[in-house]
């Protein structure tokens, strides 16, 4: 989109945008990911992105784009729409220096678009998916006496915040009866509510879930969200629902996982590649089974679209 190469001084654009008085920026901050980076990716990185960088600019990385080019221009200068080359060349009125040179212009609300980003800082928000996970300080709410842990503290905030109060706690036999749902899908016995009523102990409930959490039964009925997740079947669906040999190898595989408290990327690796890694077990061989499930028909109508159901489910 912007050709960078000779540039040796100010271009003509840059006087235009001169005229933009800071009162000018748009009050509702431009949001990077949504309205900024198509922008860039549509009429930009054909010639600035990844693979071609013409005149030294790349667009893509905001290191890059912020950076001093041998042309002593600057493509993007935060807080300055009037410095920043990338706005003098797609407001220029010189055919050879207006970008991008060939195929559509950009429209005056995306210009717009433009100028407001950098005149707010061109805060260079990398995609939610992209981004380390980030620690928060739990919220200060008023009724600090109710808070028990860091999540009390964020579920209490909210309710404060819509004016409302925390329920008031609930008894033992429902206590109980919902652990029980929750971790194992199973009724606690008369029994076992008994035993947990009478309990006095401080810790008598952390007791409770602890036990819960060791049982089988927690990984059964846990495991059975993953196995839904990734279509799970003993069979192949479809009229003739042949059988899948040995299936039932990757669902007692996941219960294990779940039962021992297995790290999450461990357990995603297994999956994806578990004949490929350094520790290579029965185990990790069992967990790639995940590429045989979800549907699977022997005879498609439409052999294509059947391969591309294949790789959605995956």
């Amino acid at each position: 989109m912007l050709l960078w190469a000779g540039l040796t001084g100010t271009t003509p654009g840059i006087a235009e945008t001169n005229k933009i008085p800071g009162k000018q920026a748009a009050k509702t901050p431009v949001d990077f990911t949504q309205e900024v980076q198509p922008l860039l990716a549509k009429h930009c990185y054909s010639c600035h992105g990844p693979d071609v960088q013409e005149g030294g600019l790349r667009l893509d990385q905001s290191e890059l784009a912020f950076k001093k080019l041998e042309s002593e221009a600057t493509a993007v200068v935060p807080n300055h729409p009037e410095q920043s080359e990338l706005i003098a060349r797609i407001t220029s009125k010189d055919d050879s220096l207006q970008m991008p040179p060939e195929g559509e212009r950009l429209k005056p609300e995306q210009i717009d678009i433009l100028k407001n980003w950098i005149q707010q800082g061109a805060e260079w928000k990398k995609h939610w998916a992209f981004q380390p996970p980030e620690r928060k300080n739990p919220p200060e709410p008023n009724q600090s006496q109710w808070v028990k842990n860091p999540i009390d503290a964020f579920i209490l905030a909210g309710l404060e915040a819509k004016g409302l109060s925390p329920a008031p706690a609930a008894d033992r036999v429902a206590l109980i009866r919902r652990v029980y749902f929750d971790l194992t899908g199973l009724p606690p016995t008369p029994e076992e509510v008994d035993q947990f009523v009478n309990d006095s102990s401080p810790d008598a409930y952390e007791k409770l879930v602890d036990r819960l959490l060791a049982s089988p039964r927690y990984g059964e009925r846990w495991a059975r969200h993953w196995l839904d997740l990734v279509r799970y079947a003993d069979t192949n669906s479809f009229e003739r629902d042949g059988d899948k040999p040995n299936a039932w190898r990757f669902r007692d595989y996941v219960i294990r996982s779940f039962n021992e408290d297995k790290p999450y990327s461990q357990f995603i690796k297994e999956q994806l590649a578990g004949d490929e890694l350094d520790q290579v077990t029965n185990d990790t061989i069992i967990a790639t089974g995940y590429y045989r499930l979800g549907l699977w028909d022997d005879e498609p109508a439409d052999p294509l679209l059947s391969y591309y159901n294949e790789l959605d489910d995956i």
